[in-house]
């Protein structure tokens, strides 16, 4: 064991103290791992990672990702000492009513927070993303010796992070990636909420499970207090650049603890006053609760000193690469701001009424459109290009270690693939896509989750929209999900009618940076619809309106029943009764407008509605009343032709004539 420097265990300490103290204020919260933990975060923290504290945002810092979200003191205490703007009555509120120290970090509220973490597992895979980025954006910004991208991302991971799927998706991808700026140190305690890990996790070598998937493993068997190994083990990790490195850093969860420490007890509840008054004695630190020595503070308070110095130099860097490089730090700008660029929607295809595209084909174009003129617009699927036509055209396919191409191919992984573009987009520079099947975002809706807590706007392409998918069966027809998805607050899903709408949906989703945004895209060719209006933007629009303006009923349909509702209503006029087409591409966007719209688009004393949709029929009588009728599928699908599937269970013109009939008498 390396000799520790005393003002170096005394920092170490303050951040153990500081937690446990705010632990057990809270009475609540996790105050094993910031005991266990705290000489690998220092030693990070104080020795190599780059960041400022002053300047949260600066845009070459390294990025530190605390995966082990519950362990959330750790990171507040490090953020507070070393003079982010946490002062210490947030640390004293934690888990209280509007803090900025929630119970888990939360991207967006506290300064320096990187990413919204606490479901194990996201934070590894949104480093994974972050990782993507930095190279994506060294490569297409760095020019001629100008160099302002290249930093590191770091996660501090679990045992329990490493037993989720997505973790194991995500490092694999990794791996394959060859991403050598990404380092997780792995905080192995050998403890979960329920007791030892042998009890779930014993027959697993996590260090060769990693090395099998490409990393680097490196291995500290003291964690609990050699800081020097820890330091050489860090060096070593940022040395190798051809792959991923994983620290394995065996630590003693509760460290300092007398009665708890290396137990479950220590993990997920407060330690108790006298046990928290033992571990102070323990370690060594006589000082009151939240209280620290003027010189630790000091030494700790020098991050704000060299992160200024750090970030002036780079503003320097930046002024020169400015000059040499005009056009390309405009665009760093506008990626950074979430701007677009002058003429971002130029290229966009527009169709003729009639014959269509199955809106997924569409949808490829734009896309395709939209890359040209926005740079950092960049993506992929998982394993499905082919189907969704998400593949950008001649942009070449992502290289982990050069950040060449724009198509990224991530498997079968969706679950990584969503948490990854949510690490591009917690990163900042990069507007990520993803695609694969709308039946196959059931693997994705955790991180879909968390990108609308966190306000991410990463747009999720998901094709093969209902049961129209056909011969694939039920396994693949999605019911459910549109509704299943609507409900995520924050969360704006399209399902667009037509080529039309599928070229306007994806610019609204283009134009707004704080909401993830779903495209749900046909597999059959639909036609291109004549339209009296079109606001896409606002969730719906009348999009065919009764004779005179006068509507006896109104149809409201989305996505591949819109042009069945057109052909009712022009069936139901040959017998007099005049209807109102309505198009919803967006229910939640149409929710959100004022009263004085939705009653334009719906009027109040048109009681006579009925909605159809091939999905589940849950949440449509809002917006068809108690005495409308809403066609749908609450039922799962068939292995049949699409056609044929669809009109079994009922998505017909036929069967809207016959409803409107029904609420009309």
């Amino acid at each position: 064991m390396g000799a520790t420097n005393p003002l170096d265990l005394s920092c170490v300490n303050a951040i153990r103290a500081l937690s446990i103290d705010a632990v057990q204020k809270a009475n609540s919260g996790h105050p094993g791992l910031p005991l266990g933990a705290a000489p690998m975060a220092f030693t990070l923290w104080h020795r190599h990672l780059r960041h400022s504290p002053q300047h949260p945002h600066w845009p070459d810092r390294d990025r530190f990702v605390l995966s082990a979200g519950h362990g959330s003191m750790l990171l507040y205490s490090l953020l507070h000492l070393t003079g982010y703007d946490v002062p210490m009555q947030q640390i004293q509120n934690f888990r209280q009513w509007d803090s900025l120290t929630p119970g888990h970090p939360e991207f967006g509220l506290t300064p320096g927070v990187e990413a919204t973490t606490g479901p194990l597992g996201q934070g590894s895979a949104n480093a994974v993303g972050m990782a993507m980025a930095e190279r994506w954006l060294a490569n297409h910004f760095n020019r001629d010796g100008h160099t302002i991208v290249d930093h590191f991302t770091y996660a501090l991971v679990s045992d329990g992070d490493l037993m989720e799927g997505i973790s194991a998706e995500a490092a694999s991808l990794a791996g394959h990636l060859k991403l050598g700026k990404l380092i997780y140190l792995y905080d192995a305690n050998d403890i979960t909420l329920d007791g030892p890990t042998a009890l779930t996790f014993s027959r697993e070598d996590v260090a060769a499970r990693y090395e099998a998937y490409g990393w680097q493993v490196l291995h500290v068997k003291n964690g609990d207090e050699d800081l020097d190994a820890i330091d050489q083990a860090i060096a070593q990790a940022k040395a190798e650049t051809s792959r991923p490195s994983m620290v394995l850093i065996h630590t003693t969860i509760g460290f300092g603890s007398p009665n708890k420490a290396g137990t479950e007890s220590a993990h997920g509840s407060p330690l108790g006053a006298d046990e928290v008054e033992l571990t102070k004695k323990s370690l060594g630190w006589n000082h009151a609760a939240f209280e620290a020595p003027d010189e630790t503070k000091k030494e700790l308070r020098r991050a704000v000193d060299r992160g200024q110095q750090m970030q002036a130099e780079w503003e320097t860097r930046f002024g020169k690469y400015r000059d040499a490089h005009p056009e390309l730090a405009t665009q760093w700008e506008q990626a950074h701001s979430g701007g677009l660029p002058e003429n971002w929607n130029a290229d966009v295809p527009t169709w003729p009424v009639g014959k269509g595209p199955a809106t997924r084909v569409a949808g490829g174009e734009v896309l395709n459109a939209l890359a040209q003129n926005i740079p950092w617009l960049v993506g992929g699927d998982a394993d499905l290009s082919v189907s969704t036509k998400t593949a950008l055209k001649g942009m070449g396919s992502f290289d982990g270690q050069t950040g060449a191409g724009r198509n990224i191919h991530y498997g079968v992984r969706e679950h990584a693939m969503a948490a990854a573009a949510n690490g591009m987009c917690y990163h900042g520079g990069l507007r990520p896509f993803t695609a694969t099947f709308f039946c196959f975002s059931d693997y994705m809706r955790p991180s879909v989750r968390l990108a609308a807590l966190s306000h991410l706007a990463p747009v999720h392409v998901w094709t093969h929209d209902s049961v129209g998918v056909g011969e694939d069966g039920p396994t693949h027809q999605p019911v459910e999900h549109l509704m299943a998805l609507r409900v995520i607050p924050n969360l704006h899903v399209f399902r667009p009618a037509d080529a039309n709408e599928t070229a306007e949906a994806w610019q609204w989703a283009l134009q707004q940076s704080k909401s993830p945004v779903g495209m749900v895209l046909s597999r059959q060719n639909l036609p291109i619809l004549e339209r009296d209006n079109q606001d896409v933007g606002r969730g719906a629009y009348i999009l065919s309106e009764a004779k005179g303006g006068k509507p006896d009923a109104i149809v409201i349909a989305t996505g591949s029943e819109v042009h069945l509702a057109v052909e009712a209503q022009a069936a139901l006029a040959k017998k007099g009764v005049n209807v109102r087409v309505v198009s919803m591409p967006c229910m939640t966007l149409f929710a959100q407008q004022d009263t004085a719209y939705r009653d334009q688009v719906l009027p109040p004393n048109v009681r006579a509605r009925v909605s159809i949709e091939a999905g589940v029929t849950l949440g449509w009588h809002r917006w068809v009343g108690d005495k409308g009728v809403a066609l749908g599928i609450d039922r799962f699908g068939a292995s049949a032709p699409g056609d044929l599937v669809l009109e079994k269970l009922g998505m017909t013109a036929d069967a809207i004539v016959t409803a409107v009939h029904d609420v009309l008498r």
